[in-house]
């Protein structure tokens, strides 16, 4: 159920709500929103009616508005944001401890107001949240990838991955996994309209909060194609579920490294279409 219900005292009539409405299912009757019964199920759930209302008039879903973060005067400076993204860095050094429970789920909770295809909201976060449970996923995939090593079933193109096995067992290079505390894993049902994209989507937001909550983070390529490609048995112990994509990978934690400014990438890569 929706439960729509507006607030007649605070109310001006706006018709914002409607206006802003991407289903187009709410409607103006006597200077009052409604949603007709035989509409409810083409509903998004996108909040954006609750959102939009200047008055908080409107609810949805059960929600309470006066429950909400207030927008108007409380965004960061467009500087702030700048600085943020032109200074974030892919962190391969970490610090050997595990990030605070209540901030790692702060984390994963302000990560899931991503946007989704269709607003559909399937994204899994699949999170290994302590540093021995890296430890010993860091060992059974080395003896997982050592032992297509001795039998020669990488597949070809991956074949590299010899290299990083040879340099974990004679240096203790940590080539897949970095030594980080964390890993984060970013999957969504094969059937929905978008997993990969709004992985991805999901897995940009968290990082970029990560970095301004002092948390570092790397975009781990080889540890999903380790995981998903080469021992799917592994997405299976970690609770991914069979039905779904893997967008990608991050590794995360307290950076042993700290950066003194951003880098200059020159020019951006852009064309005005006509």
């Amino acid at each position: 159920m929706l439960i729509f219900t507006v607030d007649k005292q605070k109310c001006t009539g706006c018709g914002e709500c409607a206006e802003d409405c991407p289903a187009h299912i709410i409607e103006m009757e006597n200077g009052l929103p409604g949603i007709a019964a035989d509409k409810e199920a083409s509903c998004y759930r996108c909040q954006h009616c609750f959102a939009v209302c200047p008055t908080g008039a409107v609810s949805i879903l059960g929600l309470k508005p006066e429950e909400s973060l207030v927008l108007p005067g409380n965004k960061p400076a467009p500087e702030e944001l700048e600085i943020l993204i032109r200074g974030r860095r892919s962190v391969r050094r970490y610090l050997p401890e595990n990030l605070d429970e209540a901030l790692l789920q702060r984390l994963l909770e302000v990560a899931w107001y991503a946007p989704t295809a269709v607003n559909a909201r399937q994204v899994q976060f699949t999170v290994v949240n302590d540093r021995k449970k890296m430890a010993a996923l860091r060992e059974d995939v080395i003896a997982g990838l050592s032992r297509m090593v001795r039998e020669g079933t990488l597949p070809e193109g991956l074949g590299f991955f010899a290299g990083i096995v040879t340099a974990w067992e004679e240096n203790k290079i940590d080539v897949i996994f970095r030594w980080a505390p964390h890993l984060i894993i970013a999957s969504a049902p094969q059937n929905s309209l978008a997993p990969v994209v709004d992985s991805l989507i999901a897995l940009s937001y968290f990082e970029l909060f990560a970095q301004g909550l002092g948390v570092g983070a790397v975009w781990a390529g080889l540890a999903k194609w380790a995981i998903n490609d080469l021992l799917p048995e592994t997405r299976k112990r970690l609770g991914v579920p069979d039905d779904h994509v893997i967008g990608y990978a991050l590794l995360f934690g307290k950076p042993a490294v700290r950066y003194a400014r951003t880098v200059q990438r020159g020019k951006a890569n852009i064309h005005f279409a006509s």
